[in-house]
């Protein structure tokens, strides 16, 4: 601001007050020091706004306002930085005939055009509006030089003041916002309460109105029986009134009948006594004497009934004395005899015992037979598998014997039988592992606990992922309408060379984006159309149908991934989708049932009270199936004898293959359908086509305990419909058996021929 005052009067006003003040040249200097300071401290104006142009008094000094300059006025109340319509009106103000200083009037009108460019009516900062008093008090400053240092040093402390005031204010701001999300909160707590408050409330008046009605009829039903009383208190007073007249009348009756009866007796007396003439002294006499003749022989009776009243006739006696004796003697033979069953039944006890341990050593070498000795493989399977025809004429350098070739690729019926066949597949498989990635040590980890028919797969699945790491491309199915919507393509397609463990995951990812997607629609959509979509979504449509190819190879060629070969089923249509639903809902309750008995929570069950949790999460099953599975949950050596560590059951690796226990889940599931679909064939009977009812028929002989829910979808299933009641249509039963095999078909109560597996455990 100072660049643009005239200086040069200032700083003659300055020279010609120097002496008037008396001060010396060492004072001049110090105030040309704290001048040259102050001028370096001071804030520079922006170029938009422009430094008023000052000047001094004709008498080239500081005019002493108010003495000079008559005709000038000044604004008593007037505000600066009042927006001009907020002014007080020129009528209200009072003219002061003092003259104003010519340089007080300019640093007045610079203030009221700043303030007036700023524009007061808007809402704008006070910075904005301290700006031009910030100048103005800059330029006094500047200009006063004797009491330049005093209005510094106030200026830099009303400076440090205000930056002091804007940290406080801005280390308060976060505060203010913490203060405000608490009282939010304590206030949703207080809404929250008052909504508790209300339903209680509300009970409680509920509650009183009913306790007021109770006793409202208790006070009702008080009255009426307090009315009742009264009534019964007057009725007993009355009858009490008329009992006690009766019972005078009765005793003036009984009194005169007594008289009367007196009198006739007195008559009679007199009239026996004329008639007869006896003496009744001697009448008594004979009286008294015949009343005691007649006690004693009622004595003597009494005691005769009381010794002789058990006593039979004699021949009845004899008769019962026979019989017993005959009977004696029968019981003595039945009693030798019971004695000698009763060692013969010892000894065929002791017998039954040594031929169940018999029984149970024979059931286990079975087992170990059956597990070295399995059927020959069905090696005709590898001569339609093309991957391996491809991997065998690619690296027929490393299978030099031939014998090998022709025993994956269907030659091996020149085999002989017996133990040189078996010997022979094994030297073959033997010699096929070493050649394998990884060699003999990877092969016994895949080949552990495998029949020879399991290991004719999993070589076949090694053979297919290292075939399909080796190809580079893929040959399209073309756009016919009999090929999937997810391999449409004609062309070579590139294949993206995954790993398991990536495909895995990718699978994992569909099923999970298309449960959240039916869950959020409220159905289920197409599995092969919700494919395509989610590789279209996340890769681009060109890479899809590379993804797409590359995941169906994988999935096709690995059948002993559950993940992979259950995907690979559905995509296809070999089997519903809801039995894949219906497999992890169950794996999930099962998973719920043993926390809820684990109280402690620490993943450990014992032994019985696991094998009771799986009582009662699958009812169904009978004894030797929940031992099975309670022989598959101890696959960990490490763990305790009477602990199960059930948590670790249901882990996967990190491809996908779950934990024994799971996987017997999974295969008993199986069985049971298999089972059940058996029972259900056998009770049809031998027709080769059914109807709807005949089908509802035989479902309820099976499984008495069906609803008509899950009757009629078992039907719609077979029928191919979803109307509750379809078509009286007549549909072969091989095919009604298909698709219920393909759908989540289970037994639903207890079957009504189960048959007790307690005496054939072993079998």
């Amino acid at each position: 601001m100072a660049t643009g005052v005239n200086r040069r009067p200032l700083r003659a006003m300055a020279a010609r007050r120097a002496p008037r003040g008396g001060t010396s040249p060492e004072s001049s200097s110090e105030t040309a020091n704290c001048q040259m300071h102050n001028h370096s401290a001071k804030p520079t104006l922006s170029k938009k706004q422009k430094a008023p142009s000052f000047q001094l008094s004709a008498r080239g000094r500081w005019s002493t306002w108010p003495a000079f300059a008559a005709g000038q006025v000044v604004l008593r109340n007037h505000k600066p930085c009042h927006a001009p319509e907020e002014r007080t009106p020129s009528n209200e103000q009072a003219l002061v005939s003092i003259p104003k200083p010519h340089h007080l009037e300019q640093l007045e009108s610079y203030l009221r055009k700043e303030l007036q460019t700023l524009n007061l009516t808007k809402g704008i900062s006070q910075e904005q509006k301290l700006q031009p008093y910030r100048e103005i008090f800059e330029f006094f400053i500047d200009n006063f030089k004797t009491y330049k240092p005093l209005l510094s040093a106030i200026k830099n402390e009303y400076e440090a003041t205000l930056a002091h005031q804007k940290e406080t204010i801005r280390a308060l701001e976060p505060l203010k916002a913490m203060v405000a999300t608490v009282s939010a909160e304590c206030t949703q707590q207080i809404l929250a309460l008052q909504e508790e408050e209300k339903v209680e409330i509300n009970t409680l008046k509920q509650e009183k109105q009913h306790l007021l009605k109770f006793i409202d009829n208790m006070k009702e039903e008080k009255s009426s029986l307090q009315a009742q009383v009264e009534r019964l208190q007057m009725s007993v007073a009355e009858e009490y009134t008329r009992y006690l007249q009766e019972h005078g009348a009765r005793r003036l009756l009984l009194a005169k009948l007594n008289d009367m009866h007196n009198e006739q007796l007195n008559v009679k007396q007199h009239q026996v006594q004329g008639v007869t003439g006896e003496d009744v002294v001697k009448l008594t006499l004979a009286l008294k004497m015949a009343r005691q003749d007649l006690t004693k022989a009622q004595v003597k009776l009494n005691a005769m009934i009381a010794e002789y009243g058990d006593v039979v006739p004699r021949k009845d006696f004899e008769s019962l004395e026979k019989k017993y004796s005959d009977l004696l003697q029968e019981m003595k033979t039945l009693r030798n005899d019971f004695d000698q069953l009763h060692e013969e039944y010892e000894t065929l006890l002791e017998i039954h015992r040594e031929t169940a341990e018999e029984r149970d050593s024979f059931f286990i070498q079975l087992q170990e037979a059956e597990r070295s000795c399995t059927p020959r493989p069905n090696w005709a399977k590898c001569s339609g598998a093309t991957c391996a025809q491809h991997w065998f004429a690619y690296r027929l350098d490393v299978f030099r014997p031939v014998s090998i070739v022709r025993l994956l690729m269907g030659s091996h019926k020149t085999s002989t039988r017996g133990k040189n066949s078996l010997l022979l597949a094994s030297q073959h498989l033997f010699a096929v592992a070493e050649a394998m990635p990884g060699g003999a040590e990877r092969w016994g980890h895949l080949a552990e606990g495998k029949s020879s028919d399991q290991l004719v797969d999993v070589l076949l699945e090694e053979i297919g992922t290292g075939v399909l790491k080796e190809m580079n491309v893929f040959h399209g199915w073309g756009k016919g309408d009999k090929v999937p919507v997810y391999l449409r393509y004609e062309g070579e397609v590139k294949n993206k060379k995954p790993t398991k463990k990536d495909v895995v995951n990718i699978l994992k990812d569909i099923w999970k984006e298309k449960i959240a997607l039916d869950q959020q629609t409220g159905e289920r959509c197409s599995l092969p159309e919700f494919f395509l979509s989610y590789l279209q979504k996340k890769h681009g449509d060109v890479a899809a149908v590379e993804w797409s190819y590359t995941l169906y190879e994988y999935m096709r060629l690995c059948p002993s991934n559950h993940v992979m070969s259950s995907f690979y089923e559905i995509l296809t249509g070999k089997v519903a989708e809801e039995q894949y639903h219906s497999q992890n809902q169950l794996i999930s309750n099962l998973q719920k049932e043993l926390a809820a008995c684990d109280s402690s929570s620490s993943g450990s069950l014992p032994s019985e009270q696991f094998r009771t949790a799986l009582r009662e999460a699958f009812p169904l099953k009978q004894r030797d199936a929940i031992q099975e599975l309670v022989d598959a949950s101890r696959f960990n050596p490490d763990s305790a004898d009477d602990l199960i560590d059930y948590r670790s059951l249901f882990k996967e690796d990190e491809e996908g293959n779950p934990e024994p226990f799971v996987a017997k889940l999974r295969s008993q599931y199986a069985n049971e359908k298999h089972e059940y679909l058996r029972e259900l064939k056998n009770s049809l009977g031998d027709v080769t086509e059914v109807n709807a009812d005949d089908l509802k028929a035989a479902f309820c002989r099976i499984d008495p305990e069906i609803d008509d829910q899950t009757l009629n979808t078992y039907v719609g299933l077979a029928y191919q419909v979803r109307r509750e009641q379809p078509d009286q249509e007549v549909v072969p039963v091989d095919s009604v058996l298909e698709r219920l095999r393909a759908g989540d078909v289970r037994r639903v109560g207890p079957s009504p021929r189960k048959e007790s597996t307690t005496d054939f455990e072993g079998e």
